[in-house]
């Protein structure tokens, strides 16, 4: 509505320049009054000037409104300006517009400063830099663990630690790197942790650093108590009946002295002596087992990496066990989404651990009603490559499966208590990690890469 008002004025404007000018064309060149003729000439020129001025009015206000936003001037206003409603309509659509970009400015400042705080006082170190090393952000848990109060490049931590440094220029996207730092007689356990993203054609990292010392102390020695306690319960077992049978067969040598320096019959205690001798051997023999079995633990071969095609080592293990489950009617199900999913691993490793759960899985559902084992493989909730063995048996008891990874940690009485513990540690020597969940009825081992 205001742009038609806007041009009927115009048009109007234009219609009286043009009368105003042919009179005044009239009156010069066929009368003799040319005072009128004059006047009107020059009341067609103004009338021309306020033509240009009214409608150069509304390109001065759009350049000075152009120019705010460029400036970031929102609280610059428009008053209307008398020369009719569309210069007013104009007028008040600038100010509605500069207030909602002051408004929209405001409510980003205060995230900005919001989040600046959340930032600046939570208890991890963090830090953005560029790729040229210039650091553009570093909080005060930062400056708190470099023992300093600005930083303006990465560099400067080298008084700090060089190994950090050199972290710091090559860690990449969604990379996790430990680092050991020592300062003074302190020992640093730090974790870092990086995200990337381009900004105005910039590179910026973003790098949390947590130090992790306590929970590292925390976990070790909950580890050693777990495997001392193991360890103990197992060297026990055999040293008991060594002691108990060495005091016996002293006993026994004691006996077999006397009755032959009676000359009595020493045969029966002469074979007592040797039956215990052979008992203790044993027993010597097992516990000489038990510590070279550690001993294997402890010594896990690098892993030789290769492309290995999940679909096909699937069914390798599927033939492998065939046999065995037909003759348990155990029904073995394969699935694998996509169809063509791919690791990088140690293929004989990867054979060897899940060997080992599918021979679990085989004991979880010996007593089960229709026993189904399930090989699944495909991506996680966070894009990781998992993959799982899952069984429908009676399940683990809570209190077992939060030990069933511990080194010679069984509820069998044939088992060794290696096969978990072993498992594990080969899948973090390839940079994955076995984890297992369980209630009745579904027992889920997952390795995850």
């Amino acid at each position: 509505m205001d742009y038609k008002r806007f041009s009927v004025q115009i048009f109007l404007r234009v219609i009286v320049i043009l009368i105003t000018t042919i009179t005044a064309g009239y009156l010069y060149f066929k009368t003799s009054f040319y005072f009128t003729a004059t006047f009107s000439i020059a009341l067609s020129l103004l009338q021309a000037y306020w033509l240009i001025q009214f409608a150069a009015k509304t390109n001065r206000q759009l350049t000075v409104f152009l120019d705010s936003i460029r400036h970031a001037e929102f609280n610059r206003s428009f008053e209307p300006t008398g020369l009719g409603e569309a210069f007013d309509g104009l007028s008040s659509s600038f100010n509605q517009v500069m207030s909602d970009f002051h408004n929209i400015r405001k409510e980003k400042e205060e995230q900005f400063y919001f989040y600046q705080n959340v930032v600046q006082h939570i208890g991890i170190s963090m830090m953005a830099y560029e790729r040229n090393g210039r650091i553009i952000m570093l909080n005060n848990a930062a400056n708190k663990l470099f023992q300093t109060k600005k930083l303006s490049n990465i560099n400067e931590l080298t008084s700090f630690n060089v190994e950090l440094v050199e972290i710091l220029k090559s860690i990449k996207h969604n990379q996790r790197k430990l680092i050991k730092v020592h300062i003074k007689d302190d020992l640093l356990q730090l974790s870092l942790f990086a995200k990337q993203f381009k900004q105005e054609n910039k590179e910026i990292t973003i790098i949390s650093i947590q130090n992790i010392e306590t929970e590292l102390e925390q976990n070790e020695m909950e580890a050693w108590q777990k495997l001392i306690r193991v360890l103990t319960h197992e060297i026990m077992n055999s040293i008991t009946p060594i002691t108990s049978l060495s005091t016996t067969v002293n006993l026994m040598v004691d006996d077999w002295q006397l009755s032959n320096a009676k000359g009595e019959d020493t045969n029966e205690v002469t074979a007592d002596i040797k039956q215990a001798i052979q008992t203790i051997h044993k027993r010597s023999e097992g516990l000489l087992q038990f510590v070279q079995t550690y001993r294997s633990l402890t010594k896990i071969p690098m892993p030789n990496f290769a492309l290995l095609k999940v679909e096909e080592f699937f069914s390798d293990m599927a033939q492998l066990h065939k046999k065995d489950m037909e003759s348990a009617n155990i029904e073995l199900i394969i699935e694998i989404e996509p169809s063509n999913l791919e690791i990088t691993a140690d293929i004989t490793m990867m054979e060897q651990v899940f060997i080992n759960l599918i021979r679990n899985a085989k004991q979880a559902v010996a007593k089960t009603e229709n026993p189904q084992i399930k090989l699944k493989a495909g991506y996680g909730n966070y894009g990781n490559i998992m993959l799982q063995v899952i069984d429908n048996g009676q399940g683990i008891l809570p209190e077992v499966l939060e030990k069933i990874f511990i080194p010679f940690f069984t509820t069998k009485a044939s088992g060794s208590g290696i096969g978990l513990s072993l498992s594990r540690q080969l899948i973090r020597a390839q940079g994955g990690n076995i984890t297992a969940t369980s209630k009745p009825g579904k027992t889920v081992f997952t390795v995850r890469f």
